[in-house]
């Protein structure tokens, strides 16, 4: 059904001392679409042509089925906590609330071949990364500085995410990955994390959702009630983003109420429960494609 796409990818080339930015231009290439989990206003929809292409490659390699073989794969999480100073206000989150934000993406991914382990975790007090739009200059200056590991290697950096209460985070898509690695993975809002202060969006589900969409899912609500939507079969078309849990909305002609309870919907995070099974076979070939897992 439908859906939205996210966009940037990183590996770290160079290493700044925390609390330096630097005044480096992103480039072209590195000026991607975004995805990400947004209240009050929804991000665009990925061009329909652009869905198409990905799903097009899939086809090609896995058939029009899309069955593969992946029956565990443990991902390595690093996290990067980006705040304005070292008050929990600030953006200063414990290791606690970083270990239950890894809990709840373990629970919520439980029936994926995916496990995520904490691989490490780096503080940076610097106002100006805390504070980074998405796409700007400190954004992407601070995904180049501090981003580890290879495609196959979540990076988590929690910040303000633009210090707009509107954005709760942003992701990159796996398809980008391999073209910009130095800006590869996730930011989000550090208040979303478990226990966080940003209700009814406290329980680590936008973790879930950007994860989501790192593994290459779109927005239940992509392409609004037309085709291809989310290229997922099993979620039904959706007219647009939920807000709070509207139990039995139903906003497209086509058949099904609208999937409010899926975790790439926008509903409360107490209302997400599930991802589909079409979308754990597209994580999967995702996964298997572009980020050297299985």
């Amino acid at each position: 059904m439908a859906a939205a796409l996210a966009g940037s990818t990183l590996v770290a080339t160079m290493l700044l001392l925390p609390g330096v930015t630097t005044t480096a231009q992103p480039t072209a290439a590195d000026c991607l679409p975004g995805s990400g989990r947004s209240v009050g206003r929804d991000h665009a929809d990925v061009p329909a042509d652009k869905v198409r292409a990905v799903q097009a490659e899939l086809t090609r390699r896995f058939g029009a089925d899309g069955d593969v073989r992946l029956a565990a794969a443990t991902i390595n999480v690093y996290v990067h906590v980006v705040s304005k100073d070292t008050t929990l206000a600030g953006g200063d989150i414990p290791d606690k609330q970083i270990a239950d934000q890894i809990k709840v993406l373990n629970t919520d991914f439980r029936n994926t071949p995916f496990q995520f382990v904490l691989a490490g975790t780096d503080r940076t007090v610097n106002p100006a990364w805390h504070l980074a739009k998405w796409d700007s200059p400190e954004d992407l200056a601070m995904r180049r500085a501090l981003r580890k590991g290879s495609a196959a290697d979540l990076n988590l950096w929690f910040n303000t995410s633009g210090g707009s209460r509107e954005n709760l985070g942003y992701a990159t898509f796996p398809w980008d990955a391999y073209r910009h690695p130095r800006i590869d993975g996730v930011v989000i809002q550090f208040d979303t994390v478990p226990g966080g202060t940003l209700a009814p969006y406290n329980l680590g589900r936008t973790a879930t959702h950007e994860v989501g969409h790192w593994l290459g899912l779109l927005h239940t609500f992509q392409g609004t009630c037309d085709t291809p939507g989310d290229e997922v079969a099993d979620t039904p078309y959706q007219a647009s983003a939920s807000e709070g849990c509207p139990e039995g909305r139903d906003s497209c002609p086509a058949p099904g109420a609208d999937p409010i309870h899926n975790f790439m919907d926008y509903s409360d995070d107490a209302c997400l429960t599930v991802f589909s099974s079409g979308q754990i076979k597209r994580m999967k070939m995702m996964a298997v494609t572009y980020r050297e897992l299985g």
